[in-house]
């Protein structure tokens, strides 16, 4: 085990979980990741593998056939995959999301019905909240719902939805008019859906289309789609919590333990990124010796230790605090938004440390190169966290009087 980025305070099945984990990543994915990644496949062996070491139900009640554990193991989990493959802890994640939304907000039948076969891997979980026109911008959500009867009836056009091809279920966000009149706050006109549909791509279900995947720059492998929804019939107890109007609230709860879940990507990609750096700079040598007893190189890694080592406390504490029933948004904004601009830095330094190497398909870094720009936007901008951050700052340290 590396000195950097430990625990403290984890319990003897926390450790076990974590090595068992860290086994898996070390001969199962490493080996292989670049080469998938090349290829933009999907690693199906390797999601069978998770299926079979029971990760797609970890957060998920042990009374509906999962492990029942916490976030911070859920993170600590995520951390050590995105170490091998960030695009794995990808396929995880959203469907993480998922059934951590239906375990709080869902009814009894409806965690009855999805939550076991989640829990072992049958049901694959996707959420959906962007379109084409919006972004971060949550409010300008323009797909809506409209009751007919027993039914309701979905419109509109979604955006970057992680697993949208491969996955059988999908929370989808919209706007839902029912009950909520002209000039409600838009936050408070939203409902979210479970659409359940086939993997694949084109028709998935009669009025919901999946066209393809989108051709990116990194986080390869995993499918990342569009959704088209042209009068996609959902029956009214497919109401996630059978409420409508509560959507904005539910999808912000699965965002926010989301949100810890990238800074342990970042911390993940990070980790890796000074391992393959410390490594070459041990093996490479330039005026006579090794590049790592150059004083430039090793301030570089002194300064990508030091990263890597503070995103990981601050993604842990945000994962206690969650796990301890406290409110998070502040510290999971802090920790994503630290933990993906460190990330980034750490890879480049790597990069940097590879020279011309670097540049070369042949080494992993330049994988990571491409995949630590994600983290920056991926469950909500920098600037998003900023936003956040400094509003919640505000509310704790208002001035009285």
């Amino acid at each position: 085990m590396a000195r950097l980025a430990q625990t403290a305070g984890l319990t003897d099945i926390q450790r076990e979980i974590l090595s068992t984990v860290r086994d898996f990543v070390d001969k199962e994915i490493i080996p292989v990741a670049t080469e998938l990644e090349h290829r933009d496949e999907y690693p199906q062996q390797i999601v069978d593998g998770l299926k079979e070491l029971g990760l797609f139900g970890l957060m998920i009640p042990e009374e509906y056939g999962g492990l029942g554990e916490s976030l911070l193991t859920y993170a600590l989990c995520v951390e050590e995959i995105a170490r091998g493959w960030m695009s794995v802890s990808g396929i995880i994640n959203t469907h993480f999301i998922v059934a951590y939304m239906l375990k709080q907000h869902g009814t009894q039948e409806q965690k009855e019905y999805f939550l076991p076969r989640m829990a072992a891997g049958e049901v694959r979980g996707a959420f959906s909240m962007s379109e084409p026109a919006l972004g971060s911008d949550v409010s300008a959500i323009t797909s809506k719902a409209v009751r007919d009867g027993e039914e309701y009836v979905l419109n509109g056009q979604k955006m970057w939805l992680t697993n949208g091809g491969t996955s059988t279920l999908v929370a989808v966000l919209v706007k839902s008019d029912e009950g909520h009149p002209e000039g409600t706050a838009p936050h408070k006109s939203m409902t979210t859906f479970l659409v359940e549909k086939e993997p694949g791509f084109g028709e998935v279900r009669p009025g919901l289309t999946i066209p393809g995947k989108i051709d990116k720059m990194g986080y390869k492998g995993v499918d990342t789609t569009e959704l088209i929804m042209d009068g996609l019939r959902i029956p009214a107890n497919r109401v996630l919590g059978g409420t409508t109007g509560r959507g904005f609230y539910q999808m912000m709860d699965g965002v926010e333990v989301g949100r810890v879940n990238v800074a342990a990507r970042g911390c993940g990609v990070a980790q890796r990124a000074f391992e393959l750096g410390v490594s070459y700079a041990q093996q490479r040598h330039t005026f006579g010796k090794q590049i790592a007893q150059h004083q430039a190189i090793q301030f570089k890694l002194a300064e990508m230790a030091t990263k890597v080592e503070a995103a990981h406390a601050m993604m842990v504490n945000a994962a206690r605090k969650k796990d301890s029933g406290e409110r998070n948004d502040l510290e999971a904004g802090m920790a994503k938004y630290l933990a993906s601009e460190y990330c980034k830095e750490v890879v480049e330094d790597a990069f940097r440390i590879h020279g011309g190497y670097g540049f070369s398909k042949e080494y992993e870094i330049e994988r990571l190169y491409r995949e630590a720009p994600m983290l920056l936007i991926g469950e909500g901008t920098a600037e998003i966290q900023k936003m956040i951050i400094g509003r919640r700052l505000l509310e704790e340290y208002r001035l009285q009087g």
